[in-house]
């Protein structure tokens, strides 16, 4: 999206105009910003690594926790190996 770089409250202005929910790794995110004011679902992922090949065999759980994000508001979804 070329959006590297750009910081925290911005970056979630400019994902609610184009999407429903926010997948991140940023734990801070849904502390640091005030999500309800944002029309956007938030869904954090806890792990020990953010690396793409580490959480790619987690989609299951991640789309399985789809059905309980809602605008304004945080899913933290914790991988279990």
């Amino acid at each position: 999206m070329g959006w590297s770089g750009i910081k925290n409250g911005s970056l979630m202005k400019l994902a609610e105009a184009d999407f429903d929910i926010f997948v991140t790794v940023d734990r801070n995110l849904s502390y640091q910003q005030n999500l309800p004011k944002y029309d956007i679902a938030l869904i954090v992922l806890r792990d020990l690594s953010n690396r793409y090949q580490d959480l790619a065999p987690f989609a299951p759980q991640v789309l399985d926790s789809l059905a309980d994000a809602k605008p304004g508001s945080a899913v933290v979804v914790k991988l279990n190996r």
